[in-house]
């Protein structure tokens, strides 16, 4: 799970840096566990665009990932470990007792030939499944559910990882990536370790055509549209926005305005919110 830079021999490798992929020990996915997803580029069902700056993006398949771990106390030996297209983690193939074959997301530091399980009873290490009332505090945990029997939900990026931090009643706190500390069911299942390929966030793309190969389209500054596409649009040479704050393209605040529901039920789960993000200064993206 390292990176591999370049020699600047051409300007999109002078700041490139990949994946080494060593983790990789299969290159072809399991067909049983593949599947075509249509991609609708930002569109909705009538072909009018309501996410912008998507679009394009090389052929993929979906990997069916398994984040229910509803097979329990079967273990299941640790087949391969691969890429997943559409995610920054790796995934690796599990083989059950029972002949099965299902994909799970790759904890860090998990490696071929490993047995898994998940279950009650099952012991506290990387990649087995346990309700979140049976893992010891302090330990480091992933693929979290919100809903009892739902399957994770929340902590599946590269390198991320949750913290069991207290246990009263009938709810587990946990402090996520984001700073936020918040309350779930003690039934709710948690996979134990931290997820792989923690370098995801060191990667550079070095050239826009690697951001157009992931379906990304160029992310267009509202100041320089014309007044019609956008309340920032418009004005002589380098205009300021003309507002006493940026706003959405629709006219609603942006860059710090909260959006969070303020009568959300799962508002009384949260013992601490998570940590502000700093507002972006001059040269920041706009909406």
């Amino acid at each position: 799970m390292g990176t591999r830079s370049y020699r600047p021999y051409t300007p999109s490798t002078r700041q490139r840096i990949v994946s080494d992929f060593a983790e990789i020990t299969k290159s072809e996915p399991e067909k049983s566990l593949v599947k075509y997803v249509h991609n609708p580029k930002g569109r909705n069902n009538r072909g009018v665009i309501t996410s912008r700056f998507r679009g394009g993006g090389h052929k993929q398949l979906y990997r069916i990932i398994d984040f229910k771990r509803d097979k329990r106390n079967i273990p299941a030996k640790v087949a391969a470990i691969e890429y997943d297209p559409n995610r920054n983690a790796r995934i690796a193939l599990l083989y059950y007792q029972d002949g099965e074959k299902r994909y799970i997301l790759q904890p860090n530091g998990l490696k071929v030939g490993t047995v898994v399980t998940a279950g009650v009873d099952a012991p506290i290490e990387d990649g087995n499944a346990l309700p979140l009332a049976n893992i010891p505090l302090g330990t480091t945990v992933h693929n979290v559910e919100l809903t009892p029997g739902r399957g994770g939900q929340i902590v599946r990026a590269a390198g991320a990882s949750a913290q069991v931090v207290a246990k009263e009643g009938n709810y587990v706190t946990l402090k996520l990536p984001s700073g936020e500390v918040r309350m779930i069911r003690r039934e709710c299942y948690a996979t134990i370790g931290q997820v792989g390929n923690t370098d995801a966030r060191n990667l550079s793309a070095g050239k826009a055509g690697r951001t157009r190969w992931k379906g990304k389209k160029p992310h267009v500054r509202g100041s320089v549209m014309n007044p019609v596409d956008h309340p920032h649009g418009g004005g002589e040479g380098r205009a300021p926005i003309g507002r006493s704050g940026p706003v959405t393209p629709w006219g609603k605040p942006a860059l710090g305005m909260k959006t969070r529901k303020r009568k959300k039920p799962s508002s009384a789960l949260i013992v601490r919110r998570r940590r502000k993000s700093s507002k972006r200064g001059r040269g920041g993206r706009e909406s």
